[in-house]
C-alpha cells in the first residue's frame, strides 16, 4: 500500500513538473507579430467584457456610478444642506442607469475598435514593464473616435431616462446660490461620455495587469502563449542586466 501511494505521488509530481516544463517551453517560443497582436486584442476584449459587466450592475462600484462634475463632494454637500437629498438621489440613480444603458448600447463600438486596431509596434507593447501598455495604446489611439461615436448614444440615453430634465432643475437651483465659485453646466453629455470611457479603460487596464502578472487570468491559448513569452523575455533581460 505504501509503495502504491509513493508511486502515485511520484507519478503526480512528474506529471505536474512536466506540465510546468511544457508551459515554460511554450512561453519561450517567440510568437509571430500576428500572434502578438491577437493576444493583445484578446486581453483588451477580456477587459472590456469585465467592464461591461461592471456597468451592467453598478451597485457598490464607485467607478461606474454618477458623480457631480467638478468638486463633487462640495457641490453635493451644498445641495444637501438645502434639503435636496431626494433630488440628488433621483439624479444619481437616473444618471447611473443612463451610463449603464449607454455602455450596453455602445458595446459594438468598443469591440469593433479593438478588432480594427493595427499595432505596428506589437513587440514593444507586449514586452514591457508597463502592465497597462496595451490599454494605454488603445486609449490614446481610440479615445477621440470613441468620444465622437459615444456622445449621441449618451445624449439620447440621458434624455430617455429623464435624467436631463432632473439635472436642469437642479442646475437652476444651484446656480442661483450666492457666492458659488463655479456654476454647474447644463449639458453633461461630454462629462458623462468621458467618465464612462475613463472608467472602462481603468477596468481594462486592471484586467491587463492581471493577465500580464497572473497565469490564471489568461483565458485564451493565444494570451497564454504571448504573455508567457513576454514574462520569460522580461526575466531574461533583467538577468542580463544584473550580469
Amino acid at each position: 500500500m505504501k509503495r502504491f501511494l509513493f508511486t502515485s505521488a511520484l507519478g503526480l509530481t512528474i506529471i505536474l513538473s512536466s506540465c510546468e516544463t511544457l508551459k515554460k517551453v511554450a512561453s519561450l517560443i517567440s510568437p509571430s507579430e500576428f500572434e502578438m497582436v491577437t493576444g493583445l486584442k484578446d486581453a483588451l476584449t477580456q477587459g472590456l467584457f469585465k467592464s461591461f459587466n461592471a456597468f451592467a450592475d453598478p451597485n457598490g462600484n464607485p467607478l461606474v456610478r454618477f458623480v457631480f462634475p467638478g468638486d463633487a463632494a462640495k457641490i453635493e454637500k451644498t445641495l444637501r444642506d438645502l434639503g435636496l437629498d431626494k433630488m440628488i438621489g433621483n439624479i444619481t440613480a437616473k444618471y447611473t442607469h443612463a451610463m449603464s444603458s449607454a455602455v450596453s448600447a455602445a458595446k459594438p463600438i468598443f469591440i469593433n475598435s479593438v478588432k480594427q486596431m493595427s499595432i505596428k509596434d506589437a513587440a514593444k507593447i507586449l514586452i514591457t514593464d508597463n502592465t497597462h501598455a496595451a490599454t494605454d495604446y488603445f486609449k490614446t489611439s481610440m479615445s477621440p473616435e470613441l468620444m465622437v461615436a459615444f456622445r449621441p448614444i449618451v445624449d439620447s440615453t440621458v434624455k430617455t431616462e429623464g435624467a436631463a430634465t432632473e439635472w436642469n432643475n437642479l442646475v437652476n437651483i444651484y446656480n442661483k446660490i450666492p457666492f458659488i465659485s463655479k456654476p454647474l453646466e447644463g449639458n453633461l453629455t461630454d462629462f458623462i461620455s468621458a467618465r464612462v470611457i475613463d472608467g472602462m479603460f481603468l477596468m481594462v487596464g486592471n484586467e491587463e495587469e492581471n493577465i500580464r502578472t497572473k497565469y490564471e487570468f489568461r483565458k485564451t491559448d493565444m494570451m497564454k502563449k504571448v504573455f508567457g513569452y513576454a514574462e520569460e523575455e522580461l526575466k531574461r533581460r533583467a538577468s542580463q542586466q544584473t550580469k
